[in-house]
């Protein structure tokens, strides 16, 4: 059971509502290139507009560093918020200070106003409690349903608890929920599929994931560095040669339970038309030639072992899925997860574009909208923003 208040623990009737989302969407030209993350916020925004709460949105977007930045404005987000919300966005061009006290002033019940990007003051992640106060001032309730900050201890996601009851909304709810049942109540066997390229940042998800998993799977440049720790030849193919040591450790702990590609699909280069060719891993990749994909045999081991799963938890694609040519492994084994019973939780940012991009996102049970945030508490960390709010009596 989720152990937070929720925003259906507090009356938000006629409140003014600080609302911490997460519309760090991507941009093309000025306008927003994927809306997934702000269709993600809606059922707390619908819900929240039915109860005809005045609403104050707040979020970032990219990395301005502390700095004003025009391109890194939230501005374009406002009109497609409005056709998905079909209701009027005001767009305030600050997060704190007058125009956001004065737009408070004059609310009523049902607007919805959306702050300038809150990472132009470099209070918001030293979360410095003075901006957090001054965040916090034009509001009487705090909900936060940006579960892709959770794991940041800043001014909008932590600060802003300390002034103002602090709940959380539904989307936070959700992904908490399922990554935690996923973790202490799967259906067995659970199985980890883990790739992407560096063993470094997910250290403490293997050993979590290896003491409540039966199999680890490892692909993706992940698994170039635990096939390095045993001494296969990877070419130039993505190593950390300073966690190969870290990886061995791995491999002697929990060696009976990881299992490693097999064979792997290399190229000339991360090119659509480089020259390409399948081998085994004791072949040595040839100099200048790097692993980009896993083989044929590894795709029906790991099929395989999906097949008889019960839960599958999927972190990081098994090659350059970007390039179609190297898209193969990742690609294939989600169509196997889509078409498996089992229960498959899919996180991480480039794991669920992955999903998508093969066509069966709506086929899993849950795609998370976390990298970090996912990858924190799947490595059984606990998460500052989730912390922060009120408990449930």
């Amino acid at each position: 059971m989720f152990p937070k208040k929720t925003v259906r623990d507090v009356d938000v009737q006629n409140r003014r509502v600080l609302v911490r989302v997460d519309f760090n969407v991507p941009l093309k030209e000025g306008r927003v290139a994927d809306d997934s993350r702000i269709r993600a916020s809606l059922p707390t925004l619908h819900y929240l507009l039915e109860h005809n709460a005045i609403l104050f949105l707040i979020s970032h977007l990219g990395r301005p560093k502390g700095q004003r930045k025009p391109e890194l404005s939230l501005a374009p987000v406002a009109p497609v918020l409005a056709d998905l919300l079909d209701t009027e966005v005001t767009f305030l061009p600050d997060c704190i200070g007058p125009v956001v006290a004065e737009a408070a002033a004059r609310a009523k019940p049902g607007q919805v106003f959306l702050l300038e990007n809150v990472r132009f003051y470099p209070g918001e992640t030293k979360n410095d409690p003075e901006f957090a106060r001054q965040l916090a001032e034009p509001a009487e309730i705090f909900v936060n349903d940006a579960f892709g900050t959770a794991h940041r201890a800043h001014a909008s996601t932590v600060g802003v608890a300390q002034y103002l009851p602090a709940v959380a909304g539904f989307l936070l709810e959700q992904e908490v929920t399922m990554l935690t049942q996923a973790l202490e109540a799967p259906q067995h066997p659970l199985v980890a599929l883990l790739g992407g390229a560096k063993i470094s940042d997910k250290i403490k998800l293997v050993e979590n994931l290896s003491q409540k998993a039966q199999t680890l799977l490892i692909g993706g440049g992940m698994a170039n560095t635990f096939l390095a720790a045993q001494g296969h030849d990877l070419g130039d193919s993505l190593v950390e040669t300073e966690a190969l040591e870290e990886a061995r450790r791995l491999l002697d702990l929990y060696g009976a339970k990881i299992r490693l590609p097999v064979d792997l699909l290399v190229a000339e280069a991360l090119d659509p038309n480089a020259a390409t060719r399948t081998q085994d891993v004791s072949e040595p990749v040839p100099a200048g030639w790097k692993a980009v994909d896993i083989g044929p045999k590894t795709i029906e081991a790991f099929g395989q072992v999906i097949r008889q799963a019960g839960t599958v938890i999927w972190n990081g694609p098994m090659g350059v899925f970007e390039i179609d040519a190297f898209a193969r492994g990742t690609f294939t084994l989600a169509w196997i997860l889509a078409d498996s019973p089992a229960q498959s939780i899919v996180g991480g940012g480039d794991t669920a574009a992955a999903v998508r991009l093969a066509g069966v996102a709506d086929r899993m049970t849950h795609v998370s909208t976390g990298g970090g945030a996912t990858l924190h508490l799947l490595a059984g960390e606990p998460l500052p923003a989730v912390e922060a709010l009120d408990n449930k009596e």
